[in-house]
């Protein structure tokens, strides 16, 4: 980062790409591929539910009335093959949970209550008007909404659409996403090192945390430390995408190329820098309709990164009512030292005990140590300080993306 230059803090950062990142159209999708997804357009229920009044117990439809009595069984009601008998004040019809009441039945006595003898029951039990029977409508009313625009479909709340009689739901459309990955010691996985080269960690983690958000993601682009090379990269990404990450190449060095490239395509910046260790060099901004996240390339900030701002672009764009929030809180485990300027993130592990939950390092920390991510139960915001911070004090934490 340039000396001197104003670092913003994290939630101000945060803040500014929710601002920026407005729900995208919408689209219609079967029930089969709408979990996750946010309504752009309510539910209304097509009838009543149920649609007729049923038995809430296995046991007899039958008039309402005392104990101590013969009821005659003149047939039976199964879910979806109701009796068509009418019951007399005398009369029993078997039936079954969920299955229609018959006609004059104003009451279910359950089969714990009864004893059948051949085709003669002996109700042992009073039973009250609408005993165990479940009212037409008394789930959902025709026409009323049961899922308003903006709801997150889970899936209870695609088992509620099914319901109200929804085969297809219009949703908000899935933002398009590319990765390019800025330098030029890339190597893909799997392929022999040469000298001075690192596997291509990021790409894979980023492209893997897009998806878990819900993006459509483009293949992972690796792209060399030149200024062409990274102009072009971005012309051809920003053309299809609604949300373009790159990683790499975002800092002051004389390779980094990144900002100089965003500029020449005709991107604005939002901001750039962020007072958070590790992840400062963050550059966030738009060109045209296309919202550009450049994230530092070690992994671990790229992860933390990610996770404070590409998540929350994410799930905005999908119009997600509930971005993520920093709205969980742990006691530290230990003594840490502080950032003087910046706001630390820490992996750490999570450990309840009786009082509370208490935070813990998840092993050596450093934004190029991949590892101290594979136990990390969520990050820990150190707040600026001299010093350190005691052992017991409470912290912010951030989930981390998956």
């Amino acid at each position: 980062m340039q000396h001197g230059r104003a670092l913003i803090a994290v939630a101000e950062a945060r803040a500014r790409v929710l601002q920026a990142s407005a729900p995208l159209g919408h689209e219609s999708v079967t029930l089969d591929a709408a979990l996750d997804r946010v309504l752009a357009r309510g539910v209304r229920a097509t009838g009543d539910v149920p649609p007729f009044a049923c038995a809430a117990m296995d046991g007899y439809a039958i008039s309402a009335g005392p104990g101590k009595r013969g009821l005659r069984v003149i047939g039976e009601s199964r879910a979806g093959a109701p009796s068509q008998e009418r019951i007399g004040e005398d009369d029993a019809i078997a039936i079954s949970t969920g299955a229609a009441l018959p006609a004059g039945a104003s009451a279910v006595i359950r089969q714990e209550d009864v004893v059948r003898r051949g085709s003669v029951i002996d109700a042992r039990a009073a039973v009250g008007t609408g005993a165990d029977i479940r009212g037409a409508g008394e789930d959902m009313r025709a026409g009323e909404t049961v899922l308003a625009a903006g709801t997150k479909l889970g899936a209870c709340e695609l088992a509620a659409a099914a319901a109200a009689g929804a085969a297809e739901l219009t949703v908000v459309r899935r933002p398009r996403v590319c990765i390019l990955c800025t330098g030029d010691e890339l190597r893909a996985p799997g392929l022999p090192l040469r000298a001075g080269e690192i596997h291509n960690s990021g790409g894979p983690m980023l492209a893997a945390l897009a998806r878990r958000c819900g993006a459509i993601v483009a293949p992972v682009q690796s792209l060399p430390d030149r200024r062409d090379a990274i102009v072009a990269g971005l012309a051809s990404a920003l053309q299809r995408s609604d949300l373009v990450i790159v990683s790499g190449g975002v800092s002051v060095g004389p390779h980094d190329h990144v900002k100089a490239a965003l500029a020449k395509r005709g991107a604005s910046e939002v901001f750039w820098g962020v007072a958070l260790q590790p992840g400062k060099p963050v550059w966030f901004g738009s060109a045209g309709a296309t919202l550009v996240l450049a994230l530092p390339g070690n992994p671990v900030s790229a992860a933390v990164t990610f996770s404070l701002f590409a998540r929350v672009a994410l799930t905005a764009l999908q119009g997600d009512p509930t971005p993520q929030v920093l709205d969980r809180r742990a006691r530290l485990g230990v003594t840490v030292l502080r950032h003087p300027r910046c706001e630390r993130a820490l992996c750490v592990r999570l450990q309840p005990d009786d009082s509370c939950t208490r935070a813990f390092p998840s092993g050596r920390q450093g934004s190029h140590l991949l590892t101290s991510l594979l136990g990390a139960d969520a990050f820990a915001l150190i707040p600026p300080g001299e010093g350190e911070l005691a052992a017991g004090s409470m912290v912010a934490l951030v989930a981390p993306a998956r």
